[in-house]
């Protein structure tokens, strides 16, 4: 590997490329959190920058060059009718002219677009250019590197970009080019001899703490954040923190669902008050697709059905044989959203004049448009709705034998199911469901087996599912710790996985009531804020529509069932808590005397405990990473001749006093005894030194011992004595490399 800076060389080109990908590293998230559009230009314009440096093209002709790629690039941009035309550049440079003006008066929210893209254009010029310098010239690059894992975790922090790949790319980068320019910087200070065999001494080693650095860090156990979302923290001292859609890691209703998991603040935002009869939760909308790690819908319907306020409202209602009671209620908009909440068994919503609506037939969300077909904001709304009562035979008797009139596109669509999903998940739906002969009495088996005392309701202690782990598998087997979106997802994919059709939805709970409603005895005025954000679970039992179930520990949907029966019906007494609690646990400890993988113990045992289940589970990668690990420390400590002289070397390398000089001294007595130039009993350092100096043919360790011997014994030593024997010292150690 040359040191040459002149001539173009491998390693030249090998810093080159690490340098290339740490600005790259700062180039990928711009596409993704802004307007950027075209990265690929960018990406040509460092490649044509790098490949300039690296071929040391004369400066001239590497400016020349990304000058004009920069102005063909706004051309393509922003102008059109030639290139080689001048009348799209009279205007581009009257663009630059009236830019620069904004520049001195510092209005930089007016620059144009084109004057932008030039800017960024000469950001990457610069950034091309410390890049060079740190490489070639300082031959250090550790502040670039520091910058970029600052500027990747930052980002990764505090937006939505994901920056587990590139904080591993760039660790590894750094590392790698940090032991390269160091080699070099040793051989260019005459440190270091040069020569294949020691490149090759020096890189192989390099190579291998590298890789098994990044091997043990990505496998290694790693202690859940002690601080798992600064955002919501930060956020609470905004006033306004809990308006939009919902936050991070604040509750809320939000939009996307596409990941779940992971902690979140509480929010005493009020959303809504309601004037209302009965309690009971406000829909918003339903998901049907469940990925792996969260909920999207199976087709993106734009616009939607519309509805009138006198028209009947467009879902199906309850089948004429549910007794249902008809109420209406009055909704209080205190949190602006551009859709509406309303209760199941909705008939007629009401608004101020003019306002219709429009209602996505896969999600379910209701819109409120003004007439002129835009977005309509509500102060307040009114609901006409009934409240159903449910029959025991009735539920009892739907199951999958009658489904008369139902469409095999509608059970496809809400019994989907994603095919990396766990078979033990299916295996345990089947556990908990086995003896139950309907499918309302196996859905109440699983909200009763997700309610027993195996599972614990938590806001912060929320795990997030690996790349390759699945959200209900970790919380089922794993965690068994979460909130409605861990327990209403696990109880839906269960539900699908017995061929059951089950949909996830979203939207507020009951609330909290205040007052008696103004005028009306039977209404009561309840309050809801953003801690009211929920999500359940619906199942269709044919014959009567979509059922909500509750699976969430700690909350009830209030659905009236009369408990009255046939006489031909047998009482099936309710299982206790206890019950419950056992057949949960046995149901797991039978799947887990079948599943070959560990179950992990409660999440709420000490981490000691779980340590030791992550120890029992990857023993054999724990164990290889212990026995690689040994055998390179084995390794390094046979070799220790070859490094140990340049790591002293540089030990004392800064160093200045001359009260460093007896430390130094006898730092060389002990490396030459390491050497095996061994000192006999009773031998003197003057007897000594002259063997050692017979040994190599020299008369510096001599001359050592004479400083050191006056130092010793008259307990003083001439002003500048470190300084002139250094060298000296320098060689002898060198001497000993073997």
């Amino acid at each position: 590997m040359s040191t040459k800076k002149g001539k173009l060389t491998l390693s030249a080109v090998f810093l080159y490329a690490i340098g290339f990908m740490l600005v790259w590293e700062w180039l990928r998230p711009v596409g993704e959190l802004t307007d950027t559009e075209n990265m690929e230009v960018f990406l040509v314009f460092l490649v044509i920058a790098f490949a300039g440096a690296l071929f040391q093209l004369p400066m001239a002709v590497q400016a020349f060059i990304k000058i004009f790629y920069i102005f063909y690039a706004v051309y393509r941009f922003y102008f059109e009718g030639g290139f080689l035309r001048p009348e799209w550049l009279g205007v581009f440079l009257s663009d630059l002219k009236f830019n620069f003006g904004l520049l001195i008066s510092r209005d930089f929210q007016q620059f144009t677009n084109a004057f932008r893209t030039v800017l960024f254009f000469l950001l990457l010029w610069l950034m091309v250019y410390l890049i060079q310098y740190w490489l070639l010239n300082k031959r250090k690059i550790f502040v670039f590197f520091l910058m970029t894992v600052i500027y990747i975790t930052v980002l990764d922090t505090f937006t939505t970009f994901k920056g587990e790949g590139a904080i591993i790319r760039t660790v590894v980068a750094g590392f790698t080019v940090m032991g390269i320019l160091t080699y070099l910087r040793l051989l260019e200070e005459g440190k270091i001899s040069g020569g294949k065999t020691l490149t090759r001494k020096w890189m192989l080693p390099l190579a291998g703490m590298v890789i098994l650095s990044t091997a043990v860090g990505l496998t290694a156990p790693k202690a859940a954040p002690i601080w798992p979302d600064p955002v919501p923290f930060l956020k609470s001292f905004n006033e306004n923190s809990g308006s939009g859609s919902g936050g991070i890691a604040r509750i809320g209703y939000g939009t996307n669902d596409t990941r779940l998991g992971g902690p979140f603040l509480p929010d005493d935002t009020v959303v809504f008050r309601a004037d209302d009869e009965s309690r009971h939760y406000w829909r918003v909308e339903t998901k049907d697709v469940y990925t792996g790690k969260g909920w999207i819908l199976s087709d993106q319907v734009k616009g939607g059905e519309g509805f009138g306020q006198n028209d009947a409202f467009p879902l199906e209602g309850y089948p004429s044989n549910v007794k249902t009671e008809e109420q209406s209620a009055k909704v209080y908009v205190d949190l602006k959203y551009p859709h509406i909440v309303y209760p199941p068994g909705t008939k007629k919503v009401s608004a101020r004049y003019g306002v219709a609506f429009t209602i996505n037939p896969i999600s379910e969300k209701v819109r409120p448009m003004e007439p002129w077909n835009e977005p309509a904001e509500l102060d307040n709304y009114g609901f006409v709705y009934d409240v159903p009562s449910y029959k025991v035979e009735d539920l009892k008797s739907a199951d999958g034998s009658d489904l008369e009139g139902v469409s095999e596109e509608f059970i496809k669509r809400y019994t989907q199911l994603p095919d990396s999903l766990p078979d033990r998940v299916r295996e345990l739906a089947a556990e908990i469901t086995k003896d139950k002969p309907n499918w309302y009495e196996k859905a109440k088996a699983i909200e009763s087996y997700l309610g027993s005392s195996d599972f614990t309701y938590d806001q912060k202690n929320v795990a997030v599912p690996d790349k390759n782990q699945d959200y209900v598998d970790q919380f089922l087997f794993d965690t068994q710790i979460g909130y409605c979106d861990n327990f209403s997802t696990s109880m839906v994919t269960l539900l699908r996985s017995e061929g059951i059709p089950a949909r996830w939805v979203k939207g507020y709970t009951y609330g909290e009531m205040k007052t008696f409603g103004e005028g009306d005895s039977k209404k009561r005025l309840y309050e809801v804020t953003n801690n009211n954000a929920h999500s359940w679970v619906e199942v269709f039992l044919p014959n009567l529509g979509w059922l909500p179930f509750e699976p969430t520990k700690g909350f009830s949907n209030n659905i009236q069932i009369e408990i009255e029966r046939n006489s031909n019906s047998k009482d099936t007494p309710a299982a206790t808590p206890s019950q419950n609690d056992n057949n949960s646990q046995d149901r797991l400890n039978r799947l887990e005397e079948n599943d070959p993988a560990p179950q992990q113990l409660k999440a709420d045992r000490s981490l000691g405990q779980k340590m030791k289940i992550f120890v029992k589970s990857k023993w054999k990668w724990l164990a290889a990473g212990i026995a690689a690990m040994a055998a390179l420390v084995l390794f390094v400590y046979n070799k220790r001749g070859r490094w140990l002289p340049y790591y002293l070397i540089y030990r004392y390398r800064f160093a200045r006093s001359d009260d460093q000089f007896g430390k130094a001294y006898l730092t060389l007595l002990s490396q030459l005894q390491r050497y095996g130039l061994k000192r006999g009993e009773g031998q003197t350092l003057r007897n000594y030194a002259g063997y050692v100096d017979q040994f190599f043919s020299t008369k510096e360790m001599g001359k050592l011992t004479s400083r050191y011997e006056q130092m010793l014994y008259r307990r003083e030593l001439p002003q500048g004595t470190w300084h002139e024997t250094k060298q000296l010292w320098e060689n002898l150690i060198k001497k000993t490399i073997s």
